[in-house]
């Protein structure tokens, strides 16, 4: 519903915005313009984010598919810096380059629009902020597509008030400086939201480990378990917006049969499944630490291969030096100086 809400804003606005800024020339009306077309394609995006993060897991993709909203978001934050960030900065240039000059109509069609533009921004802001309160604070920001939302409505009404305050600034001293100055602006705006949303994406898409204090918690549960020795490792990974891998690799205390190793297991698995309800693929690798540290039995075979081949081939070396020492005749038989 966020989602759809920020939509239908940004659709209404980027058309209000694009016909005041073709009617009056401004260029921090048409960046303004750019940067809610940009938005509403980013909606989109999201949109197919969440419809196609649902998809139950298959068996080409046995971890299902809650990347999907990484991935999309990742393309909202490219479609930010590009259709956003970058014609702001067009629009600044060809500002500051070619000039231009605006009538009181216009000035007053373009604060118009940009002051409604604000008030809807503002309630597509306070609709996602409210979401984020319901879904815990700061720990609602870990959902992409929500984040996106929030990104992209803080950064529209931050635009928005600098777009009204160059256009100001240019009716008032007639400098289109000004509005160029503006547009710069939320061009910098824009590719600094850009690159913390795909700076976050991509840490997401190629495998970012579980937050620390569930890890920490895990860990603690592992060790606590009178069946475990030791928890040699430990490994998370985010596979979807509510789902986590845990692997981990441990050593059992000696003495257990086969089937209180299956007990334990199944035990400790619900037991982090409980504790970290997102840990939904768990896997417990039982390992023997100490033979593990130590060198395998193989390894010590070739190792003292390799000693026994040293010692035969020094020896083998050793005789035939003793035998060419023996057989060679010196310079008194053969009659030549010097010696072999």
């Amino acid at each position: 519903m966020t989602v759809l809400v920020a939509l239908g804003a940004n659709l209404l606005i980027a058309v209000a915005k694009a016909v005041g800024g073709l009617l009056t020339g401004s260029p921090a009306l048409l960046s303004e313009a750019a940067h809610s077309v940009a938005d509403s394609l980013n909606e989109v995006f999201l949109l197919a984010a969440l419809r196609r993060s649902r998809r139950p897991a298959d068996s080409r993709h046995p971890f299902g598919y809650g990347k999907e909203r990484f991935f999309w978001s990742l393309l909202a934050a490219v479609g930010i810096f590009v259709m956003g960030g970058c014609f702001s900065f067009f629009q600044g240039f060809e500002a500051l380059r070619n000039g231009g000059e605006e009538s009181s109509g216009g000035y007053v069609a373009g604060l118009a629009v940009l002051v409604v533009s604000l008030l809807a921004e503002g309630a597509s802001l306070f609709r996602a902020v409210h979401q984020v309160r319901g879904q815990g604070g700061a720990g609602g920001l870990r959902d992409p597509a929500l984040r996106t939302v929030v990104a992209e409505d803080g950064t529209a009404v931050l635009g928005v008030t600098l777009a009204i305050v160059g256009m100001a600034l240019h009716m008032i001293t007639g400098q289109i400086v000004w509005e160029a100055s503006a547009s710069f602006a939320i061009g910098a705006l824009l590719v600094g939201v850009a690159y913390w949303l795909g700076r976050d994406a991509r840490e997401q898409l190629i495998g970012r480990a579980a937050d620390p204090e569930s890890s920490g918690r895990i860990r603690a549960l592992l060790e606590a378990q009178p069946e475990i020795d030791s928890v040699e490792s430990l490994l998370t990974m985010e596979i979807g917006l509510d789902s986590t891998l845990v692997a981990a690799r441990i050593d059992l205390v000696p003495g257990l049969d086969s089937e209180e190793v299956e007990e334990v297991a199944v035990r400790i698995k619900r037991s982090v499944a409980h504790m970290v309800p997102e840990a939904d693929q768990i896997f417990l690798d039982v390992t023997d630490a100490a033979a593990a540290r130590a060198p395998s039995r193989g390894d010590e075979a070739r190792g003292d291969g390799a000693r026994a081949d040293g010692v035969s081939t020094e020896a083998a070396g050793t005789e035939e030096a003793t035998h060419r020492a023996g057989t060679a005749e010196g310079p008194a038989a053969t009659g030549e100086r010097g010696g072999a």
